[in-house]
C-alpha cells in the first residue's frame, strides 16, 4: 500500500528551522534515518521510502506554504494515492511545544496550508500529524512568532520530539491512523 506524506513548510535558507517548517524538519529526519533523500521534481522535493509492506512517498511541497494544495493535489494524483492515505505534517500553535496530536479531519485552525489543502481537495477529511510549537508570542506576533526560530531550549526539546513524530508516521503506515492516535497523542 503506497501513502503520501507531506510535510508542510516554505522553501528558501530564510525559512530553514523556523517553527511554520517543522513538516519539512520531520520528514528531513525520516528520509535521514531511512537513508533516503529528496529529489527536486514537480511541485515539491519527494522521496520515496519502505515501512516493511507499505510504501511511504515522502513530499516537502516547494509552493510555499500558502499553496500547498497544489503539490498534493498533483502528488496524490501522480502516485494514485486515495485521500484515505494522505498524512500531513503541521505546525500547531494551539499545543505545547513538541507535543505531537494526530487528527484525521477538522478544521485549519487558521493555518494556511491547510486551509488550501483543504479548499483545494474540497475536504478537511485528511490524517494530520501536529506538531506543537507553542504560542508564546503577543498579541499581533502570530506571523513572526511562526516564522522565527525555536529558543535554544525549545530546539533541544523538538530534537527530542522529532524520532517520535517519525516513529507515529511508521505506525500510521503500518497500523493505522486510529492506532497511531492511541499510541502517540499527546507525546
Amino acid at each position: 500500500m503506497k501513502h503520501l506524506i507531506v510535510g508542510l513548510g516554505n522553501i528558501g535558507p530564510e525559512y530553514d528551522g523556523t517553527r511554520h517548517n517543522i513538516g519539512f524538519r520531520v520528514l528531513d529526519a525520516l528520509a535521514r534515518a531511512s537513508n533516503t533523500s529528496f529529489q527536486d521534481k514537480r511541485y515539491g522535493f519527494v522521496a520515496h521510502m519502505r515501512v516493511k509492506n507499505q510504501e511511504l512517498v515522502l513530499l516537502k511541497p516547494s509552493t510555499y506554504m500558502n499553496l500547498s494544495g497544489n503539490a498534493v493535489r498533483y502528488w496524490m494524483q501522480q502516485e494514485k494515492i486515495p485521500l484515505e492515505n494522505l498524512l500531513v505534517i503541521v505546525d500547531d500553535l494551539s499545543l505545547p511545544v513538541g507535543t505531537i496530536r494526530m487528527r484525521q479531519n477538522g478544521a485549519d485552525g487558521g493555518h494556511n496550508g491547510l486551509k488550501h489543502i483543504a479548499q483545494t481537495l474540497g475536504t478537511q477529511s485528511y490524517n494530520r500529524l501536529k506538531f506543537g510549537i507553542g504560542n508564546d508570542f503577543p498579541r499581533g506576533g502570530q506571523v513572526d512568532f511562526v516564522l522565527g526560530r525555536f529558543s535554544p531550549e525549545d530546539n533541544k526539546l523538538v530534537d527530542e520530539k522529532v524520532p517520535t513524530a517519525c516513529d507515529a508516521i511508521k505506525a500510521y503506515a503500518l497500523s493505522g491512523m486510529q492506532f497511531a492516535m492511541c499510541n502517540y497523542n499527546g507525546k
